[in-house]
């Protein structure tokens, strides 16, 4: 932040169940809603490890747990793992196009299909298209939707924010009957190549959590790099447990 720029109110949440560890308890650091955001104050405060949820710009910061690691991947350096360049060949005819980030039915079909199938019971598998717009989209952020398409048929969406140093990866939702195309690891190989392609120096992954089975897939993409203890490191390899 800049020096004549006042900081804004950081709150604490109250104890809640946490959302990947069963039986944890987690709360939630979040800067103030009313807080004035542009692109650099938003990109400052993801390299302190925040992540973006609708409006709501928040890092966990839990008492007796620090499994919620923030990550990202340094685009020069990134090198595809042998699997990856296999998923990326076989998405070669896929075709990804950016769109504004707005409500668009046929994302929204996609979206409850996906949550239905994959995260059943996970909380998000709520059919509200007012719930899926205030998760994904932020009134002072620079949004947009990836679009990836066979044709014309829509495989999967990818919900990404623009900052100054680089893309965060904000949500990528894709048809659950095509799991065999590992939409998911290209989205993040195409992110990578985007950003790469303008010049900017990351890819922001949000939370790495080891412990968690929707989370640990992250740490598959090296390098990559770490925010602990108040600054960005690169994880170590072999894969930490």
């Amino acid at each position: 932040m800049s020096g004549h720029q006042r900081a804004p109110d950081i709150f604490l949440s109250m104890p809640h169940p946490c959302s990947y560890l069963p039986g944890k308890t987690a709360t939630t650091l979040f800067i103030d809603p009313r807080y004035p955001l542009d692109r650099e104050r938003y990109g400052a405060f993801t390299r302190l490890g925040f992540r973006r949820s609708g409006d709501l710009i928040y890092r966990p910061h839990c008492r007796d747990c620090t499994a919620c690691v923030p990550v990202r991947i340094p685009t020069a350096r990134f090198r595809p793992a042998r699997g990856q360049r296999r998923v990326w060949r076989r998405n070669l005819d896929v075709r990804v196009a950016p769109v504004t980030g707005a409500y668009v039915q046929e994302h929204f079909d996609l979206y409850v299909r996906y949550q239905a199938r994959r995260h059943p019971g996970g909380g998000m598998d709520d059919p509200d298209p007012q719930k899926y717009l205030s998760f994904l989209l932020g009134r002072q952020v620079d949004t947009v939707f990836f679009e990836m398409r066979l044709a014309e048929r829509l495989l999967g969406v990818a919900i990404v924010d623009r900052l100054n140093d680089g893309l965060s990866a904000v949500y990528t939702f894709y048809d659950p009957d095509e799991s065999a195309r590992g939409l998911g690891t290209f989205a993040v190989l195409w992110e990578v190549e985007h950003a790469r392609r303008l010049g900017l120096p990351w890819v922001y992954l949000g939370y790495w959590i080891a412990e968690s089975p929707k989370m640990a897939y992250k740490a598959n993409f090296r390098p990559l790099e770490v925010y602990r203890n108040g600054r960005w490191t690169e994880l170590a390899s072999p894969l930490l447990p």
